[in-house]
């Protein structure tokens, strides 16, 4: 691989080879917090998507029928050397992506504890059987892999999420082509690269960068039987609509706006705690991050003891200790959030905490720092749009039914978390949320590998959702053999 040069193009990864993209368009990646040029991305063209397609689906006539016992050893090697790689992995997620050395650290734990769950396939991969259906007669259920699959990956979990998709996918028998976001597209080669150390054969797994034409020859093409995509709502419901139209099985992960409330008895310095590190970890890019907190009742002292906090906030770049805050991506995202920013005063929010003054102080990166709007209305646009930046918006409500409306009334159901010592309020909260991964006293409730990562409403389309026993009923497909013995 060849990353360490800032003038140097990465290569796609094709048929157990790493090989230039038949486009000579490419793009700048950046350090968000130095603007430093680390390499340039390729922008892959249709033709290199069919190239990653070909070889993937050669490999699946093999791949298909090779031991699960013996796929899964693969895994175990993969595990090995990630683990082995740990402190290198966390480091280049910092450079490409921005995030604090902590949470990038975090990331890779998440990422190898996908392969853990990976590594199971021989119980994965068990079918079921029932004797005696009817006289003589029993019935039984195997699964079979489904053939070539693509997944579409975002910048904010340039390791976990690739790693919720093809290892359990690979380990389900079929062959993958990977097409990384084109901002933080190191991570995803040596990824590969390490998969190719643990001895996966050739054209199991591709990598293929770019854009919208590889997103779209990987949506269009015939022999790609299923996608996973991560990324935002637009893109999203328009992978899921255009690859369920070509007749493919899609797993489409969404957008968010996560809802934290914050109950009478709630504990303050704990919930705020909390909060804070939700909200702006990862610069708020990040699908489970809090993005608005529900005050219900006269909490004046939680409010600013929120604001408080936030500003004690240590911005700066995510190699340096005791950062929390660090850079968003882009600067064309930055100035997007601005815009959120001054429509968030112009409807009338009060801005409690500004962090437009940081980027005066941190010029070389795209920072922003913590902001706080109070008073903000449900029907605002900062209050039902995603804005994925260190932006949290304070609603105030008069009681938890109350603050359960806001969360019925949002498009998007991916996550949300209440902060109390009262069981009558926690039970009416889990049976009354509406979204899918819920929160007790918890900042960030994101699942473990062997749970599905269950969004609802606008944060997810399509039916089974990445990781858990959904993730193998996504990547396998069953066949029921009826069988009579007194024939």
């Amino acid at each position: 691989m060849n990353v360490t040069n800032e003038t140097a193009v990465l290569k796609n990864y094709i048929n157990g080879d790493w090989v230039d993209a038949q486009s000579n368009e490419t793009l700048e990646v950046p350090n968000p917090a130095t603007n430093e040029v680390l390499a340039r991305v390729p922008i892959s063209s249709g033709a290199d998507v069919d190239l990653a397609v070909s070889a993937a689906k050669t490999a699946f006539e093999t791949w298909k029928n090779t031991p699960v016992p013996k796929r899964a050893r693969i895994l175990y090697k993969y595990h090995y050397l990630l683990t082995e790689n740990h402190e290198k992995l966390a480091r280049l997620i910092v450079e490409e992506n921005g995030k604090a050395y902590k949470e990038a650290y975090g990331e890779v734990q998440r990422g190898i504890e996908c392969v853990e769950f990976a590594a199971g396939a021989p119980t994965l991969m068990m079918g079921e059987s029932l004797s005696n259906i009817a006289e003589e007669i029993d019935s039984e259920m195997f699964r079979y892999p489904l053939g070539v699959v693509g997944g579409i990956t975002p910048f904010n979990f340039p390791m976990m999420v690739p790693l919720w998709m093809f290892p359990l996918a690979i380990a389900c028998g079929n062959t993958f082509v990977l097409k990384p976001s084109e901002r933080t597209p190191l991570l995803a080669n040596e990824l590969v690269a390490l998969f190719s150390e643990a001895g996966a054969p050739k054209g199991v797994l591709n990598i293929v960068h770019g854009a919208h034409d590889v997103v779209n020859g990987l949506l269009d093409h015939e022999d790609v039987k299923a996608i996973s995509f991560v990324g935002s709502q637009p893109v999203a419901k328009y992978v899921y609509e255009r690859a369920a139209a070509n007749g493919k099985r899609v797993q489409a992960l969404s957008g968010a706006k996560n809802h934290h409330i914050v109950m009478p008895d709630a504990d303050v310095a704990k919930a705020v705690t909390n909060i804070i590190s939700s909200a702006y970890g990862s610069a708020g890019q990040r699908c489970m991050a809090c993005s608005a907190v529900v005050v219900v009742g006269d909490r004046e002292e939680f409010v600013q003891a929120l604001k408080q906090k936030a500003s004690e906030l240590v911005i700066g770049n995510g190699l340096d200790d005791e950062v929390l805050l660090t850079p968003v991506i882009r600067e064309s995202h930055r100035a997007k959030v601005l815009g959120y920013i001054e429509k968030g005063v112009e409807e009338g929010a009060s801005l409690l905490l500004d962090g437009r003054s940081a980027m005066d102080e941190l010029k070389d990166g795209t920072f922003l720092g913590p902001t706080i709007f109070d008073h903000v209305e449900p029907d605002m646009t900062i209050a039902r749009e995603e804005i994925f930046a260190p932006v949290l918006s304070v609603l105030r409500a008069e009681n938890l039914d109350e603050a359960l409306e806001y969360l019925r009334k949002s498009r998007f159901g991916n996550g949300a978390t209440i902060y109390s010592k009262d069981a009558k309020a926690i039970r009416q909260f889990r049976e009354e949320a509406d979204a899918g991964m819920l929160g007790v006293n918890v900042g960030v409730p994101a699942t473990m590998a062997f749970f599905p990562f269950s969004g609802w409403k606008d944060s997810f389309y399509g039916d089974l959702h990445v990781n858990g026993k959904d993730g193998v009923n996504f990547y396998t497909r069953k066949k029921m053999i009826t069988t009579r013995f007194d024939y």
